[in-house]
């Protein structure tokens, strides 16, 4: 198998590039190894479809070094293709993906990503492109609007561009209306709300756990809508969303609709309505998001599957429970 580092120079705080050579000069005896490093935007894509097409029959496997936005631009140049996996070398920022199994710490290592086992993941769909962890509107879309605007500014990049986005959300969000169908159902009609997110993965914003139950290899798209709530509410309830426990508290479920769902069609009258796929602003007032079950082939590590395992087996110990 070819191994060939996708590497995003500008991801992060700090350039990988010089510690990823070091470490894949110590594998070159033992791997065919390669490195190629992106240009700019959609440069992570369009180098995948290329390789693929000019080695049809080789298999390959493409390691995303960078964020969230280099991972979702490796896997959409790899989605389709049967000789090609893709794995992360999480760098970035955020990193949110990488936390569905365990944590950026699972990933730091080329020689266990190499020997790591492939697994058939879901990802989420608009007809055009793919997001591999979280597709989301509303409060969300205003926070990563806001992000885009600020996160250059010396005292304003990382994290503190992401809590700059929520001030501002929270001021803007939810005057927006919109009509939501899942899987053919009315949900809501013309209504003002919070957000509503659409997880593959299960974090976002670097540390949100906004989907506890997502489960990737399900077929199905984790929905959670949160109806529009006053301020007070919105303070209490992020510190519930941060750690993963808004589904589980009597006091919030009359704001939240969550449900399982393999597509949602989506309109507002709102002109400056949109969405997000891995936090990739997409302006549009309607729009269609689909489920594509197993359509990539992830290899995680050791370490990362062993997590998975711990976590399916709390899971059916608590629902044995109920």
């Amino acid at each position: 198998m070819k191994h060939i580092l996708v590497v995003n120079p500008a991801a992060g705080h700090t350039n990988a590039l010089p510690r990823i050579r070091e470490e894949a000069e110590k594998l070159k005896g033992s791997y065919d190894v390669e490195i190629y490093e992106t240009k700019g935007k959609g440069d992570a894509t369009a180098f995948v479809k290329e390789t693929i097409a000019a080695h049809p029959d080789a298999p390959i496997r493409f390691y995303s070094c960078g964020g969230d936005g280099t991972l979702k631009e490796v896997a959409n140049g790899a989605v389709g293709a049967k000789n090609a996996s893709v794995s992360c070398y999480p760098c970035g920022s955020g990193n949110d993906f990488v936390k569905y199994y365990g944590g950026a710490e699972n990933f730091l290592s080329l020689a266990a990503l190499f020997e790591g086992e492939e697994r058939e993941i879901d990802l989420i769909t608009d007809g055009t492109e793919y997001s591999i962890n979280i597709a989301n509107f509303g409060f969300d879309y205003a926070v990563c609007e806001t992000m885009e605007k600020v996160r250059r500014f010396p005292l304003l990049g990382g994290k503190r561009a992401y809590y700059a986005g929520i001030v501002t959300a929270l001021f803007t969000a939810m005057k927006k209306r919109v009509k939501v169908y899942a899987d053919g159902e009315l949900l809501t009609e013309d209504d003002r709300f919070l957000l509503c997110t659409l997880a593959n993965g299960t974090y976002i914003g670097g540390s949100y756990m906004c989907a506890p139950r997502s489960d990737n290899e399900d077929g199905l798209l984790e929905l959670c809508y949160v109806k529009s709530i006053s301020v007070p509410r919105f303070l209490k309830l992020m510190g519930y969303y941060k750690r993963g426990e808004h589904l589980d508290m009597a006091a919030l479920a009359p704001y939240i609709i969550y449900k399982r769902v393999s597509s949602i069609e989506v309109s507002s009258t709102d002109k400056d309505f949109g969405y997000t796929l891995d936090g990739e602003l997409h302006p549009c007032a309607r729009f269609t998001l689909t489920i594509v079950p197993k359509a990539l082939r992830f290899a995680i590590p050791k370490t990362a599957a062993a997590f998975c395992a711990e976590r399916e087996k709390k899971r059916h110990e608590a629902f044995a429970c109920k």
